[in-house]
């Protein structure tokens, strides 16, 4: 076996060649040679006057310095930023929404046991299944409208079988 290593010359950076108008200009011989010389002094006494002018309107004003906020809890809250309130440019929904628990679906029929007959006779008391979902007023508002009858007060039960009971006073 025969090894051959090949070594690489480094890259030297490339240099490019100068455009004429980047060559120093040359400068004039007499009076105009002497008007350059004190722009120079000129130049480097505004640097200096303008550095003191700084220092001395530094010493005027009284440094602000930027003083850390010192936290008393451990819980950060994240800051409060501006809410714009809903511009909606169209309605969410089309149309209105029904009222889908009406006096009809409220009160579903009358209980017709001689348990109820007897409640009707003697304490002046209406027994109805209703909707499982109905409340006392619901019941009441429905028994107003349907009857035409003022209601006392009303009773609700769960029966065993899921259904919702209603004994309604009449006054």
């Amino acid at each position: 076996l025969k090894l051959t290593v090949r070594v690489i010359p480094a890259r030297r950076p490339c240099q490019r060649a100068r455009s004429p108008s980047m060559a120093p200009k040359k400068k004039a011989g007499g009076a105009a040679a002497a008007a350059p010389a004190a722009d120079d002094a000129e130049k480097t006494q505004k640097p200096a006057a303008k550095k003191a002018s700084k220092a001395a309107k530094a010493v005027k004003k009284s440094v602000v310095r930027k003083v850390k906020k010192v936290r008393k809890n451990v819980h950060f809250f994240r800051p409060k930023t501006k809410i714009t309130p809903r511009n909606p440019k169209y309605p969410m929904k089309s149309t209105v929404g029904r009222v889908r628990m009406d006096k009809y679906r409220i009160i579903q029929c009358p209980v017709t046991t001689e348990s109820a007959m007897k409640k009707i006779e003697e304490i002046n008391t209406l027994v109805f299944l209703v909707d499982l979902q109905a409340t006392k007023l619901n019941i009441k508002e429905a028994v107003k409208e349907l009857y035409d009858v003022k209601c006392a007060k009303v009773n609700t039960l769960i029966r065993p079988d899921g259904r919702k009971k209603a004994y309604v006073h009449l006054t």
